[in-house]
């Protein structure tokens, strides 16, 4: 016999509580032991579910970290597309890229995912592989989001061309992150922010200029 569409609207509620639960249980491990590394069975015990119904929401347990990831993060970055639109109304893409992951909006932010993720604090720590593979799918995250919010902004432009700006800026900016995390090993002071924005700088001209980019452009 079919399920009734009451059966089916009760179905879904389930497993969308059961969903919100894993994730609010691996944020909550998240921070309170400032690692990612828990297991499924710590999991499923804190979320009051069963490992099955952990591994029908998610492929992997890294899946639920990125999932866990994004809802802590979620604000932040939303606040980071509103700072791009607000570059001014002559920006263009780069500018308002730049405006949005200055020092003093993503910073904190990412001494806070390394944070979340276990990563060591420190001048020449080395962030470990998974933490690494994690950040990496965050900034992809990132990078869908802004990437939405800027094809927003600039209806105006073709939008591959706006998406090819922003993978291109975000892929840099990943690789940036990687030099930043082995110099300041995400400490949020004015060194680390100094270092972050000079980084940045050169990313954006050489973006805008190519291989031709001043090195003193700031």
């Amino acid at each position: 016999m079919p399920a009734t569409p009451d059966a089916l609207d009760r179905r879904a509620a389930l497993k969308a509580r059961h969903r919100q639960a894993i994730v609010a249980a691996a944020a909550a491990l998240m921070d309170e032991r400032g690692s990612a590394r828990f297991s499924v069975d710590e999991l499923a015990a804190r979320a009051d579910v069963s490992r099955r119904t952990v591994f029908n929401h998610f492929a992997t347990l890294d899946d639920v970290v990125i999932a866990a990831a994004s809802t802590i993060l979620g604000d932040v970055v939303d606040e980071l597309g509103a700072r791009a639109g607000a570059a001014g109304p002559d920006a263009d893409v780069l500018d308002q890229m730049a405006a949005a992951t200055r020092a003093e909006h993503l910073v904190p932010l990412m001494a806070r995912l390394v944070r979340m993720l276990g990563g060591e604090s420190g001048a020449g720590t080395t962030l470990p592989a998974r933490e690494a593979a994690l950040v990496q799918r965050t900034f992809a995250l990132l990078d869908e989001r802004l990437t939405a919010t800027m094809v927003g902004h600039h209806a105006e432009l073709d939008d591959l061309a706006v998406e090819l700006l922003v993978v291109a800026f975000m892929a840099g900016a990943l690789m940036l992150f990687r030099h930043w995390y082995a110099a300041t090993g995400a400490v949020d002071d004015a060194r680390s922010r100094r270092l972050w924005d000079e980084l940045q700088g050169h990313l954006v001209d050489l973006l805008r200029h190519g291989q031709g980019a001043p090195q003193d452009a700031r």
